[in-house]
């Protein structure tokens, strides 16, 4: 099931795909859905980021880049930064090479604390495509990631939330820049499985219900310059696309 958030008349809608059209939604995180009895056909749709999350998480695999000695860490990335399909990036300039980075991203979909490899998965919502925008060269004086990943719109997510990905441990993500491929890989060339990470993360934080957790580019890293348009693709999800302000 696709899961969306639109604009509408009356402000934002969460809707799900039907028939050729978003049917509207109360709520994506009750256990029974509720329908408003609106719909908006695909063509009249104006998409917005797909989640509101409370919480952003980053995945740093730590195991691959040092000799840290945890071999997963997450950091907080600011939910100011989350910006809808089609928004621009405005990329901070004079401040060193910019880089796309297409991700998996999980929407969780109840509270999740002290999560084990049996049940994590038990508490994911869905998935939807994430571009973790970074000023790359920022990481060599801000180890805390704040200064490279604080610009506007730096985490475009969407174009919506997926709840039937069959496995997400073997999603083949691609990323393109002005229409060439620059970048294709996917989530089993990351170092840590996406349990891996929701059981980490939870171990020390509790997530809500909309919470993000994205898990990590794996070799999706290009540069982009102002006038791009990059496309994050995901297998079984979509395509994001953003252009470069």
């Amino acid at each position: 099931m696709r899961i969306a958030r639109i604009q509408t008349a009356a402000g934002p809608q969460y809707a799900v795909d039907s028939n050729g059209a978003w049917a509207h939604i109360i709520d994506p995180f009750a256990e029974a859905l509720s329908y408003t009895g609106g719909t908006t056909a695909h063509n009249e749709a104006t998409l917005l980021a797909p989640a509101t999350p409370a919480v952003v998480l980053g995945i740093g695999h730590n195991r691959t880049l040092n000799d840290h000695p945890l071999p997963i860490q997450a950091w907080h990335k600011s939910v100011h930064t989350v910006a809808a399909p089609g928004d621009s990036i405005t990329a901070v300039r004079d401040h060193g090479t910019v880089n796309a980075e297409g991700e998996l991203a999980v929407v969780i979909g109840r509270t999740a604390s002290n999560l084990t490899a049996g049940n994590a998965l038990d508490h994911v919502l869905g998935y939807t495509c994430v571009n973790d925008v970074t000023n790359v060269d920022q990481n060599a004086v801000d180890e805390r990631n704040f200064q490279g990943k604080s610009g506007v719109n730096y985490t475009p997510l969407g174009p919506w939330i997926e709840t039937d990905l069959p496995d997400p441990e073997r999603v083949a993500i691609d990323v393109h820049v002005n229409g060439t491929v620059k970048a294709t890989s996917g989530t089993f060339n990351l170092p840590s499985t996406v349990v891996d990470c929701l059981v980490y993360v939870t171990a020390w934080l509790t997530l809500q219900p909309g919470d993000v957790v994205m898990t990590g580019a794996p070799a999706t890293v290009v540069p982009i310059e102002p006038g791009d348009r990059v496309e994050i693709s995901v297998a079984g999800i979509g395509t994001l696309s953003s252009p470069v302000a």
